[in-house]
């Protein structure tokens, strides 16, 4: 709201001689450094309170349509993303950040780091992708429930303390997803002119993800509502210039530990992936109001995930296929040999398609912008976490800072795209088994649902969960996932025995979760006991 729209005879909050603002004198209450209601709710038109330079950069983004809002909770009668076309933000919010070329790179390491068949390589992006995005969708329903954000929300699990070691992991993910698949842009723009050097790629993908999450929730989900189209025509194209092609390679799949291992390992990778959003994914929903249905939530947000997903990945085990064709002498290995995830799909498209194959690779480099978004909003809402004086600084501030961070280490990181790609993964996975295993402990046997929290408690530490239990769990998880861990630098005790030598099978993220969940079972209770919360 800018100020000179303020309605001063309801409010009482602006001083039209004056020129300056004062909070109203009832309705409100400061609290912690911010004008909420009895609900712990804060109304955006407190962010423009005062005349400081904050309540200045405030009111100036206001009148440009920026988003003032940080990790405050929305209060109900702000809650505007309502009925169906609230459950279509949803659902093509997730399908346009996944209906990327980050996706489609993902299906190319089945084969090229892991070996895999075609089939059994279809098999686990399925069945693992099945089980990460139920997470992130869960997620997505407290959103409304509650009106606030994730890491927000994760303070009902990890105590007002604890969960800022979860928001220095959030950060650095987010940081890293977008460092990663802004190299994955660059590469097709490498790919289509040899002449673009890779860091105007990257610059060029982060400066457009950058005008877009500067604006905020609204202007994200108008983005996402329609960025999914051209990258889902231009996936066809491949798809069907691929099939006509003949260059598909039935590469059959293995048997044997060295199997198990490939399939644990990649597993692992996507899993990785598809769980990547559950750290952020209330923060796409917390305008919907509390009335809005948690199954048509959960539903949409499995739609818009499983559909992109599913067809990129798969499209990219099936061509990469074609590496092996010809004794593995042929366009698609030379370029993936020289260009990476560009290499590959200009074999494709600018081989048959000439110019317009260009074109098509262009939009593609450009999806990632969509894929970005997510992790560049949801970053200045994660530091605001780490203190109250980090939450004085707006929200889209950070969400600059960020930007110039990732462009610092996706720049240098350019030209080892595929190492950084698999561990940023797996680093993603392990943490993240680990954050959804006591979060889903505590919300279903501790709070037994929804019922058992207190919303109005969120930015309140006394009446928070100390985090003693949730941070033993956690570093009890680090256990098990350092155990489960197959990595090229190390290779856990138990993932030895789950493949073949030397390199076992991953199943860090399976045991991360395992541990902490018992060790959270076993923790808890004590805590409660002792303090009572």
């Amino acid at each position: 709201m800018a100020y000179n729209a303020y309605d001063v005879e309801k409010n009482q909050g602006y001083a039209a001689n004056s020129g300056e603002y004062s909070p109203p004198h009832g309705g409100l209450e400061k609290r912690h450094g911010s004008y909420q209601e009895p609900d712990g709710a804060v109304p955006g038109e407190s962010f423009e309170y005062g005349t400081g330079m904050r309540a200045k950069l405030m009111r100036f983004a206001g009148k440009i349509g920026i988003e003032q809002r940080g990790i405050e909770r929305v209060p109900e009668d702000e809650r505007t993303d309502t009925g169906f076309r609230s459950l279509l933000n949803v659902g093509t919010m997730w399908c346009s950040a996944n209906m990327v070329v980050s996706s489609f790179a993902l299906g190319l390491l089945a084969n090229s780091l892991f070996f895999l068949g075609v089939a059994d390589a279809m098999l686990v992006i399925l069945f693992f992708n099945i089980i990460g995005l139920s997470v992130v969708s869960l997620f997505s329903t407290f959103g409304p429930a509650f009106g606030l954000r994730q890491m927000v929300l994760s303070r009902f699990w990890f105590g007002w303390w604890g969960v800022k070691l979860i928001a220095i992991f959030n950060v650095l993910a987010c940081v890293g997803w977008s460092s990663v698949n802004s190299i994955v842009g660059a590469q097709l723009l490498n790919a289509v002119n040899s002449d673009v050097p890779g860091y105007a790629g990257i610059i060029v993908i982060a400066v457009c993800t950058w005008l877009v999450t500067l604006f905020g929730y609204k202007i994200v989900h108008i983005y996402e509502f329609w960025s999914w189209i051209p990258s889902f025509i231009i996936f066809l194209i491949v798809l069907g210039v691929f099939a006509h092609s003949g260059d598909y390679v039935d590469i059959p799949w293995a048997t044997g530990t060295a199997e198990m291992g490939s399939v644990l390992s990649f597993g692992s990778v996507i899993f990785g992936f598809a769980i990547g959003w559950c750290s952020y994914a209330a923060d796409y929903t917390c305008y919907q109001p509390s009335s809005a249905s948690k199954v048509k939530v959960f539903g949409w947000t499995f739609l818009g995930l499983i559909f992109p997903l599913l067809l990129t990945q798969m499209l990219g085990v099936a061509v990469f296929s074609a590496t092996a064709g010809n004794g593995g002498s042929n366009r698609y290995a030379d370029g993936w040999a020289s260009s990476g995830t560009g290499g590959i799909l200009g074999a494709v498209l600018i081989y048959h398609l000439g110019g317009f194959g260009k074109f098509c690779l262009v939009m593609l480099a450009l999806s990632i912008i969509a894929n970005n978004c997510p992790n560049i909003y949801s970053v200045g809402l994660t530091v605001q976490v780490l203190g109250r004086w980090i939450q004085y600084v707006p929200r889209f501030v950070w969400t600059t800072i960020a930007t110039a961070a990732y462009i610092a280490i996706a720049i240098p990181g350019y030209t080892h795209f595929e190492a950084v790609l698999q561990n940023f993964m797996n680093f993603i996975g392990y943490w993240l088994a680990i954050y959804s295993s006591i979060g889903l402990t505590e919300h279903f046997v501790f709070k037994r649902g929804f019922s058992g929290y207190r919303p109005e408690d969120y930015d309140n530490p006394s009446k928070l969960p100390p985090g003693i239990a949730a941070i033993f769990a956690f570093c009890c998880g680090v256990i098990g996932m350092v155990a489960g861990m197959s990595q090229v630098w190390w290779v856990g005790w138990i993932a030895l025995h789950a493949g073949e030598a030397p390199f076992g099978g991953d199943v860090g993220w399976e045991l991360g979760a395992a541990f902490s969940m018992v060790a959270y079972l076993i923790a808890r209770p004590i805590e409660l006991r002792l303090f009572g919360r």
